[in-house]
This record gives structure tokens, C-alpha cells and sequence, in this order.
């Protein structure tokens, strides 16, 4: 119906196996039902030195060739030709992590916000009793004796104790883990430290001791919790954009037969097979059109923002939706060897590849647990061989442990990500993951999709004045009479102009012509250029034509409307010197005039998914860090693909669950302002980083000398991670 150039076969993804991205595009659709991969769900993992672990364990396997671990979807996939699930199971297991053959019930959102609300609850139990032990610990400083001292201590270690021992669940499990099979993780220093605070309180308490640290052990189980809640926090993700596509491919499909039509599941199709595709259906395999005639939406697949027309010979792909008539398609390419397969395959290579930034937090647990344990035995040791008081030792080496948990080292980044992040989303930007600031501030290019992203994808009349007034009610009939986006836009247009519809004899729609219909003899037509004879005139506008049956047909153009903030967002970023491309699955003519609207001086039109994604990949090859951002199915490999990406909230289910950042309003200028944002975060992440270690410098060798007692470590430990947070709050 549209003034577009019809692309066949360069605008579609190639079924043929022998593709460029067919190595990697299968190898992990192979992961998902054949012999050589296993996918086994881990989902008890939570960190970089988790994903660490499983890799090398399993890679050191004999037989194992290679392993991939998706922290998003905590899942690993491994390369192990012959293997099975049960003989890699134990070997992940042997280390101390749960894993099982792939669940995706176990890995659903709801699993993950069970999590997150059992750290919350676990945060308010600490903390209401941690506030009510202080209260009983102020009237002991200010000179509660004897037995009123004896009895305070007694009730504060009944809060304590409990409280300790529930609370500190997550990080008590974590290092009985750890222990059972000879590793020494973060959180055995932690669970020491609450272990000695509370067992010292105990002993202090029974031999009526003046101090006992039962505040110190829940305060420290308290800002120990708020920092796992931030990084779970900063971590969390709905669901894979892999898995979005995978929920967007078609069971069934409608295969012809000598016997007549037959429902099959798709992944019995075979080459050679006839289906026949309904009006509004989504195209089940890759295959050629043999009979009917329609209108295609290839908008989740090439970003063309108006449907072309469909007739024998043209090829389809996996995924495009069928508008207006009946088709009969002969199978190319169907199941595993689809084009929306192969497209979930490589968002889902992208999203298990290592990034290049990981948290410094995570980088240095394997030196930090050896290190505190060893400062900690030694000021045991020497204190015990200085003074023979085991007591004393104890405190010491309790108070060294404490002074030295890792609170600010784990609040530094997520903390900063929590305060950066609040701000975003306050300007309508919504950051999915903890690491994307960090990423966002090394961007050096921003690539832009055109429809959805730099435009609203919603056709829009450029002008009424062509259409005579007396004939606007005939027009605003036929146009309410279609489901096709110009016509629907037309119909808009009338209405805003306050037009009544006329009353039409024998309307009826064409498949992928246009719709007539009979006013006072005169037939009545709305549709493409060469169904009513005209010319196509300029193809950097759609176009539709309205023959009045008298005549000449008249020509309706239909713009893009710019997405709002699109040229101040432009201009800022061209302004910072920033590399800026546009790459379209639309025609040239219209992603030409749009680039030029808004001063983009690199553009590329009639790109598919495949050279979307490999465009990004050459640009990162070549040393840049691209900000992708785009909205559609057809931006999900190249959004997976590159260094940060953003989508806007009215984009598709896989865009948006594929980005690192979500838009969340219509205004596109945020997208400028969030790199500002990302470099002042990570300039506090990096304060943060040297607060931490200016704490730890000064504030151990107090403890070591004796200075300190367990409850002063506990207070110096919570002074700083009040410092850094209050650091990263600076941001907002």
C-alpha cells in the first residue's frame, strides 16, 4: 500500500547456515537441544569470582573443551562433546556451588524477588534489634554496675543471639559452603568476625565482664546486609532478552497435505514443506511465498517502519507478521536453522560474554580472605605470646577481623550505582544493571536505530490540503475501513479535522493493494501508486494514493514524527565529539533525509539484524565503546552486542530485557545527560575505592596494637561505610 521499496532477500536474515555468523549462531543453538553442548542451571551463583570458579573447574574437566557461565541468567553452558549433565553436575558441585540440568522454573523473576525480599527482612530484623541493643548499651556507658550492668548484657545477648544467628544466614551459609570444600571466600572473614563478637559478648557476659559487643555483632550483620541488598540490587535483571525471543517463536504452523491442512509443531517443518500463514499471524519458518497475495510488518525483524507488500516468490523470515491476506509459503529454513533462532542464539552469545570491567571488589577476594585471616592469627598470636592472656588475644583478633570486614569495600560501587541510578530514573532513565554506569562512561560512539528510537515509528498525514474538502468524508470511509498503518493515520487526520464519514456500497480491502469501495456509482480507491496507476514520486516520504474516480489519483505523504529530544540529544553528543551513526532496516531515501534533519553525518540504510550486531562488533574491534540504542527485535544482537545499550520503554519485550538502561518517558535527551552522569560515578566509585582504603590503612594497625575493642571496630567499620555512602549521595 505504501510508496516503499520492497527488500527481499538483503533485507532478511539469511537462513543459510553457511552465514558469517552461522559458527557462533549455532554453536549455541546447538546448546539448546543438541549433543555436544549442556546447559546446567547454578542458582546459588551471584558474583565475578563465581563465574571464576565454575569456568575453571569445569574447564579443567577432562573432556570439557570450553564453558561459558550467563551471571544473568545463572546458568553455564559447556562444550563437552559425549557428556552428559549428571558427569558435569558434580564437578560443579565439588566446589560448593547447587546446580542442576537446565530449569528455566528455577531461574524465573520470581525466584530472584524472593531473594531480594528475604535480604530485606533479614536487613529489618537486624536493624530494629540492633536499635534496641544500643539503647540497652548507652545506660551500661553511662554507668549502669554489678547487676543492673549483668542484666542489661544478659537481655541485649537475648536479642543478639537470635538476631546474629538469623541474619547472618546468608553469609554463614555462604562460608560453611566455602569451607566444606577448601575455599576461602568474603564471607568467612565475616562469619568469624559475627562468630567471635557474639561468642566474646557471651563469655564477657558470664564472667561479668564491662563490656560486651552484642551491638558490634549486629551492627555489623546490619551494614554487612544493606551492602548485599545494594549489589543484589544493582544485579538484578527480569529476564534474558534470549528468552524473550525465545517466547516470541510459534509452536504450531499449518502444514498442507495431500489429506488437506494439518497443525504440526515447527520443529517438524522440513525444507520443501507448504504452510499456509493467516491474516495476522506470525510466520512460523523462513521460507518463499507460492500463493497469496498480503502485506508483511517486517518491523521486529529489518526496523522497516511500514508493511511492504507480500506476493508469490518473495522470501519471508521466522518472526514477521502476515497483515491482511492468506498466504501459502514453501519452508527454507525452519526451528533451530530459523533466522529469529539463529538472532536469540547470538543475543544470547552476547549476553554470556565477560565483560571487560568487572567490580575491583570482586577482583581482589582472592587476596583479601587470606590476608585478614593471616592479620588476624598473627595479632592473635603475638598478643598471646606477649601477655599469655587468651582473652585479650581473643579481643584483639576479634577487633582486627571486625575493623577489616568488607562493608565499604562492598558499598563503594553499589552504593554510588543506587544514589547515580536514582537520579536517572528521576530524569526517566531506568539502569537495569550495576555495571552499565561504569561501561556508559568509557563511550566514545553512539549508534542509533531510526524507527522507534530517533522517530516515534507512527506515520503521520503530512498534510490534509490535498484532499478537496467536499471529498474528505469519502476518504475518511475508506480509511476507517483499513487496518493499515497509513490509512490509520489518515483516519486520524480526518478526525482531528472534525470529519463525518460517508456512507460507502461494497467496501472491501485488497490484500496488499489497498481498499475500494462504490459511492454513487463511482468507485472509490485507497492504495499503492501502482494499484491506481500513479507515480511514486519522492521515496524519502511513504506515500499513499487516493483515486476519487474522476481524475487524477492524489497523492497523501506520511512523515516520521522526531521522538522529542532527538536533535537536542544529537547536538549534544555531536557537540562532545562523540562519533554518532544511525543504521535502518528502511529505505535509503528516508534514512538519508533523516540523518541529515538531525546532522548525522554516518548512516546506513537496508541493514539487517545480523549487520546491526556485526557493526557494533567491528566498531568495539576497532577500540570504540558504543552506546547502542534502539528498540526493536531487530536491535536485540546489536544491543546485546555492545558496550552499553539503551531502549526506549515503549520498545519490544526483548529490546528492552537485551538494554542495559531503559527510557522510560518519550524525551530522548537524557540519553546525553547519562553519560555526564556515568563519568561523575565513576570518579565517586574510584573515592569510594580510596576511602575504603585509607580506613583500612589507618584503622588496622589500631586494631592490631590493641587500641581497639571489637565494639570501637565495629563503630570505626560503620564510620566508613556511612562515609562512603554519604560520598556517593553527593551525586544526587
Amino acid at each position: 500500500m505504501a510508496d516503499a521499496t520492497l527488500h527481499d532477500h538483503e533485507l532478511r536474515l539469511s537462513a543459510c547456515p553457511a552465514c558469517d555468523a552461522a559458527p557462533l549462531a549455532q554453536r549455541l543453538a546447538d546448546a539448546r537441544g543438541g549433543q555436544a553442548d549442556v546447559i546446567l542451571s547454578l542458582p546459588t551463583i551471584h558474583c565475578a569470582t563465581c563465574i571464576t570458579d565454575v569456568e575453571r573447574v569445569l574447564t579443567r574437566h577432562p573432556g570439557v573443551r570450553a564453558a561459558r557461565v550467563n551471571l544473568t541468567l545463572r546458568r553455564v553452558t559447556v562444550d563437552a562433546p559425549g557428556m552428559s549433565a549428571a558427569e558435569l553436575i558434580p564437578v560443579v558441585e565439588s566446589i560448593g556451588y547447587e546446580a542442576h540440568e537446565l530449569d528455566p522454573a528455577a531461574l524465573s523473576a520470581s525466584a530472584a524477588d524472593r531473594q531480594g525480599r528475604d535480604i530485606l527482612m533479614r536487613i529489618g530484623v537486624s536493624g530494629f534489634a540492633m536499635m534496641n541493643i544500643m539503647i540497652l548499651s548507652v545506660a551500661v556507658w553511662s554507668g549502669a554496675d554489678a547487676a543492673t550492668r549483668d542484666l542489661f548484657h544478659w537481655i541485649s545477648g537475648a536479642i543478639a543471639l537470635p538476631t546474629v544467628a538469623f541474619a547472618g544466614q546468608p553469609f554463614f551459609a555462604s562460608a560453611w559452603r566455602a569451607l566444606c570444600h577448601g575455599r576461602l571466600g568474603m564471607d568467612v572473614p565475616i562469619s568469624l568476625a559475627l562468630v567471635l563478637a557474639s561468642a566474646i559478648s557471651v563469655y564477657e557476659t558470664v564472667h561479668s565482664g564491662h563490656h560486651a559487643y552484642f551491638d558490634a555483632a549486629v551492627m555489623l550483620c546490619f551494614f554487612l546486609l544493606i551492602g548485599r541488598y545494594l549489589d543484589y540490587r544493582t544485579r538484578a535483571v527480569a529476564r534474558s532478552a534470549a528468552e524473550e525471543l525465545t517466547a516470541l517463536e510459534v509452536p504450531r504452523a499449518f502444514r498442507l497435505t495431500a489429506a488437506g491442512e494439518e497443525p504440526v509443531p515447527v520443529a517438524e517443518l522440513v525444507p520443501g514443506d507448504l504452510i499456509r500463514i493467516r491474516p495476522g499471524a506470525r510466520v512460523p519458518a523462513d521460507g518463499e511465498i507460492t500463493e497469496g497475495r498480503s502485506e508483511i510488518d517486517r518491523a521486529l525483524l529489518t526496523g522497516e517502519s511500514i508493511p511492504v507488500a507480500a506476493a508469490p516468490g518473495m522470501a519471508l523470515s521466522a518472526g514477521e507478521v502476515n497483515l491482511t491476506g492468506p498466504l501459502v509459503l514453501r519452508v527454507t529454513a525452519a526451528g533451530r536453522d530459523s533466522s529469529l533462532a539463529r538472532l536469540t542464539a547470538l543475543v544470547a552469545a552476547a549476553e554470556s560474554a565477560r565483560g571487560h570491567y568487572t567490580g575491583l571488589a570482586d577482583r581482589a577476594s582472592r587476596l583479601y580472605s587470606p590476608l585478614v585471616h593471616l592479620m588476624a592469627f598473627c595479632s592473635f598470636l603475638g598478643w598471646y605470646l606477649a601477655t599469655h592472656d587468651l582473652r585479650l588475644a581473643v579481643n584483639v583478633a576479634a577487633a582486627v577481623l571486625i575493623i577489616t570486614c568488607p562493608c565499604a569495600l562492598g558499598l563503594a560501587v553499589p552504593a554510588v550505582i543506587t544514589a547515580a541510578s536514582g537520579r536517572l530514573f528521576r530524569r526517566g532513565m531506568l539502569i537495569k544493571d550495576g555495571t552499565a554506569l561504569e561501561r556508559l562512561a568509557d563511550v566514545d560512539c553512539v549508534v542509533f536505530d531510526k524507527t522507534g528510537t530517533l522517530t516515534m515509528g507512527v506515520p503521520q498525514l503530512v498534510s490534509l490540503a490535498p484532499i478537496p474538502v467536499e471529498a474528505r468524508p469519502l476518504a475518511m470511509a475508506l480509511a476507517q475501513g483499513s487496518g493499515h498503518p497509513l490509512s490509520q493515520a489518515l483516519a486520524q487526520a480526518l478526525a482531528e479535522a472534525g470529519t463525518q464519514p460517508a456512507a460507502l456500497d461494497d467496501l472491501r480491502e485488497v490484500p496488499g493493494y489497498g481498499i475500494a469501495g462504490r459511492w454513487q456509482d463511482r468507485g472509490l480507491r485507497l492504495g499503492r501508486a501502482d494499484w491506481l496507476g500513479a507515480s511514486h514520486g519522492d521515496a524519502r516520504l511513504s506515500a499513499s494514493w487516493l483515486d476519487l474516480g474522476q481524475g487524477a489519483p492524489i497523492r497523501l505523504e506520511f512523515s516520521d514524527r522526531l521522538r522529542p529530544g532527538a536533535e537536542a540529544c544529537v547536538a549534544r553528543l555531536l557537540a562532545r565529539r562523540q562519533r554518532v551513526l544511525l543504521l535502518s532496516g528502511d529505505a535509503a531515501p528516508v534514512v538519508e533525509d533523516l540523518a541529515a534533519r538531525l546532522g548525522i553525518a554516518e548512516w546506513r540504510a537496508g541493514v539487517t539484524p545480523l549487520d546491526k550486531a556485526e557493526a557494533v562488533r567491528a566498531l568495539g574491534s576497532e577500540g570504540r565503546h558504543v552506546l547502542m540504542v534502539g528498540d526493536g527485535l531487530n536491535d536485540t544482537a546489536a544491543l546485546a552486542e555492545a558496550h552499553v545499550s539503551i531502549s526506549p520503554a515503549s520498545a519490544l519485550d526483548a529490546a528492552r530485557t537485551a538494554s542495559d538502561i531503559v527510557l522510560m518517558g518519550s524525551d530522548l535527551a537524557p540519553v546525553a545527560e547519562a553519560l555526564d552522569v556515568a563519568r561523575r560515578a565513576r570518579a565517586r566509585i574510584k573515592e569510594n575505592f580510596a576511602i575504603s582504603l585509607g580506613y583500612n590503612v589507618v584503622a588496622v594497625p589500631f586494631a592490631i596494637a590493641g587500641l581497639a575493642t571489637p565494639l570501637m571496630a565495629a563503630l570505626a567499620m560503620s564510620l566508613s561505610s556511612i562515609s562512603v555512602t554519604l560520598n556517593a549521595l553527593r551525586l544526587r
